[in-house]
């Protein structure tokens, strides 16, 4: 019995390592695929700090940092990982938030208020082309000029693989990690075209947040688990779960 990860690459890869070592056996599904944009930042405006939600954003634009000026900013990062990519590229101050936009607004408004940093700044805020809540607004309402610049598109990957689909069919697969609003949309439209659906929706979706939780139940899904906190370690707890009760 295997568990389905669909995140996309190359994150998908660490994910499985980190099954693995706990004993599962990975089918990898990446249902969206990454695809820099072209940044050109040719603003005036002095950036206080740059703010992320991803670490693709990072990755997107990571050769163009140092010449932009970029990796001296502090940085407010949504979370560990991307708080790790990072710190990889290059900056030197990384701010981590609790691993959602709410609490990366939250996380600079707090900063300002403590004064680490001016209540009027301009942020750069590297994002992707579809966001699932308006935090340049958000931030907006709270005094802060945001700049927003999409540095990175996921598009949908349209097919399961084959070895994935044969799984559903032997009803091999045990359960199903779906880390975005986006990915879990495509991997249900992926798993409607082709024909396993039903299957798909019949085993546990364990979710990151009740965001991603709420496009599953809308599908059907009677099986749908969301992690405590927004990480991945509370992710994996959620499966352990899963699979004991599937077990019981």
């Amino acid at each position: 019995m295997s568990i389905l990860v669909t995140r996309p690459h190359p994150d998908n890869e660490a994910t499985a390592d980190n099954l693995r070592a706990r004993g599962h056996v990975v089918l990898l599904a990446p249902v969206l695929k990454f695809e820099p944009v072209a940044f050109h930042d040719e603003g005036e405006a002095g950036y206080g700090a740059v703010i992320v939600t991803s670490a693709n954003a990072i990755r997107a634009v990571a050769p163009q940092l140092r010449d932009l000026g970029l990796l001296e900013l502090p940085l407010f990062a949504v979370g560990e990982h991307t708080a790790s990519a990072a710190l990889d590229a290059g900056f030197g101050e990384v701010i981590v938030a609790g691993g959602d936009a709410a609490a990366l607004r939250d996380k600079v408004v707090q900063s300002a208020r403590d004064k680490v940093l001016k209540k009027k700044s301009t942020l750069l805020y590297l994002a992707g082309a579809d966001l699932s809540r308006d935090l340049g607004g958000e931030l907006g309402a709270e005094g802060f000029n945001v700049v927003t610049q999409t540095t990175y598109r996921m598009a949908p990957v349209k097919h399961l693989p084959h070895e994935v689909c044969e799984g559903f069919a032997a009803h091999g697969v045990e359960a199903v990690l779906h880390y975005s609003r986006r990915s879990a949309r495509a991997f249900l439209d992926a798993a409607r075209d082709e024909g396993v659906e039903i299957s798909a929706l019949a085993i546990p979706q364990c979710c990151l947040s009740e965001t991603v939780a709420g496009v599953l139940r809308d599908a059907g899904a009677s099986q749908v688990l969301v992690a405590a906190t927004p990480d991945e370690n509370a992710l994996f707890d959620t499966l352990e779960r899963a699979l004991r009760t599937r077990l019981a």
